[in-house]
């Protein structure tokens, strides 16, 4: 309710006369400082609507009296920016892989590109560090399927891993167990065959009874001794690097479904230029072929 204005005995403070309850409110002035701020901050925006860019309307908006435009200043920023990078991209151009990797200037600016690149559009598969993951190959060690030379890495980035590039790099391991081309007791022998190539313990039973549809139906591809074809991109079964899984149940589910992951083929969306970066770039943070 409101009431006569009175001064707070207490404070020393005016009230403002309203009252609830018995408690009455007091008529304390905001800070000066606090004021000096709030009034600066009126004026801060009266000007800012007045320079800058602000106020929409229909088809178009204020474009203010200093006529700043952000979307404009980055399409020069990347004009001046193409025109750093013309230089060493025309240098890119007329290198060969390992002309790039002997020119310490040329091989960091492909690395820092290159790093880029990978961040950009390759880390959601093979992870930040290239180490990869299950089904997702580990960039960093020695172990290729496809090769891991310049040429073979080059090759793999611009037509892709079973992709819809014409010259893809294309096998497929067949569902010996899903599409009945073995019964479930062969393919649970070849499992322990498989085993017994990367030199583990595995039924000795089992292994005998495999060899020859080891023979007659992985062979081709990987080997009679097991050890992979990159012509083929069968791995190698006698080492310890698995692309799915060492353990018997993987083992098990590859022999059963087929495996077969695709990469996409880069060379349609990333110019052959950012291509030799990401080739440097993965050959040098790898190991090499």
């Amino acid at each position: 309710m409101s009431g006569k204005r009175t001064t707070d005995p207490h404070s020393g403070t005016e009230t403002t006369g309203h009252e609830w309850d018995g408690i009455t409110e007091l008529d304390t002035p905001l800070p000066r400082w606090w004021l000096w701020i709030f009034y600066g901050c009126i004026a801060f925006a009266i000007g800012y609507w007045v320079l800058m860019p602000s106020w929409p309307y229909p088809g178009g908006y204020t474009k203010g009296l200093l006529h700043n435009s952000t979307r404009a200043q980055v399409a020069v920023d990347l004009a001046a920016l193409k025109a750093q990078r013309a230089v060493q991209g025309q240098a890119l151009t007329n290198a060969s892989l390992e002309q790039i990797e002997k020119d310490p200037k040329l091989q960091a600016y492909a690395l820092t590109l290159g790093q880029i690149t990978f961040n950009e559009n390759c880390t959601a598969c093979h992870g930040h560090g290239g180490t990869g993951s299950k089904g997702y190959a580990n960039l960093r060690d020695d172990v290729w399927l496809w090769g891991g030379s310049l040429e073979d890495i080059q090759t793999t980035i611009t037509h892709g891993i079973r992709s819809q590039d014409p010259e893809t790099r294309m096998s497929k391991m067949p569902s010996f167990g899903a599409d009945g081309l073995l019964k479930p007791g062969e393919v649970n022998d070849l499992t322990e065959y498989v085993v017994a190539l990367s030199h583990r313990k595995a039924s000795a039973g089992a292994v005998a009874r495999a060899a020859p549809l080891f023979a007659n139906n992985c062979a081709v591809c990987h080997g009679p001794e097991g050890k992979g074809n990159q012509a083929f991109g069968a791995p190698n079964l006698t080492d310890r690097d698995w692309l799915y899984g060492p353990d018997r149940a993987s083992i098990h589910d590859q022999i059963w479904y087929g495996r077969g992951g695709v990469m996409p083929n880069w060379g349609a969306r990333l110019d052959a230029n950012t291509i030799k970066a990401l080739t440097v770039y993965i050959h040098a943070n790898a190991g090499g072929s």
